[in-house]
């Protein structure tokens, strides 16, 4: 019956093309906006995510997400470093700041000053120059994607200068970074040299970044940490990286209108999709129903007609969800290299997800044309 049910459902090309349009035109949406979307959520968060030699982020309990988070006094720093079980708690100032280039242009750009000992948080992954580099006078680090869109159509080259604030600024390395939610280029340089760029201030330190004795239970610490500022002239917020980084999402996700917009995208797919293979799968059955009405009068029951149905509607499902994530993926394949795209792609949660909504829709397209077969009186066959 497996055999006579396929044979019925490719022997109508027309129509079997018209189901395998409607499965792979609702994978291949709904796959690639919910690719896009989680991978622009996690673009928000890219440079918490960069950094892995910090546990905690200690901030002022007023920061809502990453670029917004008020300076904080140097006090604060000795009396985290107090707290039992802090082994290095260190500096960082992350700021935005117009700069300045030789060619007369003007582009904002993202400052990360790191702590001058440590250079905790730096970048790991260099395509030219070195992290050493970073120690000279004037000297940043730009992220590769950075550098294109600071002199673009140009090749990769150190020590090209440009001025940020009115000071003069040196690219002495260019590194692999994750580009954030703005696309802006992303600079390193030492905390010392950072507070030359930006404008004077009191206090510019934005986040302290801690590390823990190893097997200290890191939520324990940040309830330490908050505690200990209790007593302070401002309350902080201690974080783990994960924490923070949700937090920052979730910013874009309640004050932006993202989700929305994605999500109409993605449920207009389901629903295109479904009425497509829906009313595509009941013109197959209702041509077949003479077929389906000699096999009842063979004796087949219905249990076995549901069955040939929902066989077809699996391997039409199928075959249609696999030419969708093909697309898809040839899609972000053909797109890696786009500097706006760069970083998206699928993962394994999207592909069982998509695979779970494409059953869904061929098992209701089915179920829309089931009941035709179940009423259908065997004698019509002969009359």
């Amino acid at each position: 019956m497996a055999w006579l049910a396929i044979k019925m459902l490719v022997g109508d090309p027309v129509k079997y093309l018209g189901i395998l349009f409607g499965v792979t035109f609702a994978t291949l949406l709904m796959s690639q906006q919910i690719a896009i979307f989680v991978s622009l959520l996690k673009r928000t968060a890219s440079q918490i995510l960069d950094i892995h030699d910090a546990d905690i982020w200690v901030m002022d309990k007023v920061t809502r997400f990453i670029d917004e988070a008020p300076a904080l006094p140097d006090q604060d720093l000795y009396r985290v470093r107090s707290v039992p079980g802090v082994v290095s708690a260190v500096r960082l100032v992350y700021s935005q700041l117009g700069a300045r280039l030789p060619h007369g242009g003007y582009r904002t750009v993202i400052l990360m000053g790191l702590d001058d000992p440590s250079l905790s948080g730096a970048p790991t992954r260099f395509i030219a120059g070195s992290l050493q580099r970073l120690r000279e006078p004037d000297a940043v680090v730009v992220d590769k994607a950075g550098y294109t869109y600071l002199f673009p159509n140009e090749p990769l080259e150190l020590d090209r200068v440009f001025e940020m604030n009115e000071r003069r600024a040196r690219i002495v390395g260019i590194c692999e970074a994750s580009q954030p939610f703005t696309t802006l280029p992303v600079l390193f340089s030492r905390y010392s040299q950072a507070t030359q760029y930006l404008p004077p201030n009191r206090n510019l330190m934005n986040y302290i970044l801690v590390r823990g004795t190893p097997g200290t239970d890191q939520q324990v610490l940040c309830d330490a940490i908050e505690s200990m500022a209790q007593t302070g002239p401002r309350p902080l917020a201690a974080l783990t990286r994960e924490q923070f980084a949700m937090k920052t999402v979730n910013y874009y996700m309640e004050s932006t209108g993202i989700p929305v917009n994605f999500g109409i995208t993605i449920t207009l797919g389901f629903i295109v999709g479904l009425a497509i293979t829906g009313q595509t799968f009941y013109l197959f059955v209702t041509e077949n129903i003479r077929q389906f009405g000699a096999l009842k009068a063979m004796g087949v029951d219905n249990t076995r007609l549901v069955g040939m149905i929902l066989l077809q509607g699996f391997v039409a499902g199928s075959t249609g969800y696999g030419l969708g994530i093909g697309l898809a993926a040839c899609f972000f394949e053909g797109t890696a290299h786009v500097p706006a795209l760069e970083g998206f792609g699928m993962f394994p949660g999207l592909l069982v997800g998509i695979a779970l909504t494409v059953m869904a829709i061929v098992t209701l397209a089915s179920l829309l044309s089931i009941r035709k077969v179940l009423v259908l009186e065997p004698a019509m066959v002969f009359r």
